[in-house]
């Protein structure tokens, strides 16, 4: 489970080599060696942890009292779960059965995990199909809607490509399984040495610094900055990057966030790399008690504006819905990203779970399908003008409507 308070990091080398052992397989394991000799090599690695583009506060902000009442108070817990069951998307399969017609196919499938289909090669980001984003099977958050599809029954992936070692991004038993296919993994620097405790080969690995890239599969794969931090242990001592990055082939490419505050590197990682058929950008579990390790929908907006430029291309927001892991209600993300999207002219995709659309076909997935189920809310909406709920624009009753010119 990932927790923006400073419970962080896997502990880099026990002072009884007798206790390593009793560590959980969950930890996963310290870089050493080789990789940990790269670590320190890296430009942004200095004072014995890896930097962030920005600096962070870590560890909750403001009053512990405050924080409390926030976190466990009865009415603001009942707000961060759905009232009813979250509607995913009932024919997965059978949609990715059939090739995308523009070759370019995004698939999320809840919280940070999304399956990327770009000309013929298939991209699986941030993958978590476990019940927990716990190092344990009995505690922490658990998901809120099941996996839209078995994992087994997905089919091969060309690469697996993870944003950082948190819980809620890198998944022990979803690892596990992938582990025994042929796929490769592609990873910040020192996250590799988890892999290997788990069973995935060293030349299966792909394990990047920022601006570096590998070719997989005729795509090109590049790490480029975050801002947040690491951690699957007791301590947090930085010694794992964490990353977004850019997918490329030679007729589309695709930007993933992973998990990040606000930075203004946004605007190089575009000039650079960009511009971006779709952007799929962090816009849940943030709060006010850690400011500058999540965005909140505005910022996660404002992200993709500096992409991209200007509002072109899709927006897909990401990492919400399906763990409680912040003090904020659960529809809360989906409300404020559609009113901010509309407002700065941006394309958001909202798709349910499970739900494969194109972001360069002609139409997109734009209905608010979290209303039936969300909680009542303990704050007013965004903004006055976005309090209620409007009616559906023409064309979105039936989840669909024509992407507005970009």
């Amino acid at each position: 489970m990932e927790r923006p308070a400073p419970s962080g990091a896997a502990v880099t080398r026990s002072p009884i080599p007798g206790l390593r052992s009793l560590r959980p397989d969950a930890f996963g394991a310290e870089p050493t060696g080789e990789r940990l000799a790269r670590i320190h090599r890296s430009p942004h690695f200095a004072d014995g942890t890896f930097q962030n583009p920005v600096g962070v506060r870590i560890g909750p902000q403001g009053s512990k009292l405050a924080f409390t009442r926030t976190f466990f108070g009865k009415e603001q817990r009942l707000s961060r779960v759905p009232v009813g069951t979250v509607p995913v998307h009932a024919t997965t399969l059978a949609d990715l059965a059939r090739p995308p017609a523009s070759g370019l196919r995004l698939t999320w499938m809840g919280h940070a995990s999304v399956l990327a289909e770009i000309d013929g090669r298939r991209i699986l980001f941030d993958p978590v199909w476990g019940e927990r984003c716990s190092p344990f099977a009995f505690a922490g958050p658990k998901r809120l809607h099941p996996v839209p599809v078995p994992l087994a029954a997905l089919g091969p992936v060309d690469a697996v490509v993870i944003s950082h070692d948190h819980y809620d991004h890198l998944d022990l038993p979803t690892i596990r399984a992938l582990a025994d296919t042929d796929t490769v993994f592609a990873v910040p620097l020192g996250v590799g040495a988890h892999l290997e405790r788990w069973g995935v080969p060293a030349n299966r690995l792909r394990e990047l610094d920022w601006h570096e890239r590998s070719t997989v599969a005729g795509l090109t794969l590049t790490a480029t900055p975050a801002r947040h931090f690491c951690g699957r242990g007791v301590r947090n001592q930085q010694h794992t990057l964490w990353a977004s990055w850019v997918v490329a082939s030679e007729e589309h490419r695709v930007f993933h966030s992973g998990d990040t505050g606000y930075f203004p590197g946004f605007t190089d990682i575009g000039e650079r790399y960009g511009p971006f058929d779709a952007t799929m950008v962090q816009i849940g579990a943030y709060s006010d008690f850690w400011p500058e390790i999540h965005m909140t929908p505005q910022e996660g907006i404002r992200a993709h504006l500096d992409l991209q430029g200007g509002p072109h291309g899709v927006f897909l927001p990401i990492h919400w819905a399906t763990f409680n892991l912040a003090p904020h209600p659960w529809d809360e993300p989906g409300e404020d990203t559609f009113a901010v999207g509309r407002r700065a002219g941006v394309t958001v995709a909202l798709p349910r779970p499970g739900e494969p659309f194109e972001p360069t076909a002609d139409t997109l997935p734009l209905t608010p399908w979290w209303r039936d189920v969300a909680p009542e809310t303990v704050r007013p909406r965004l903004a006055p003008e976005d309090a209620g709920r409007p009616a559906a624009e023409p064309g979105e009753e039936s989840g669909q409507r024509k992407a507005a010119p970009v």
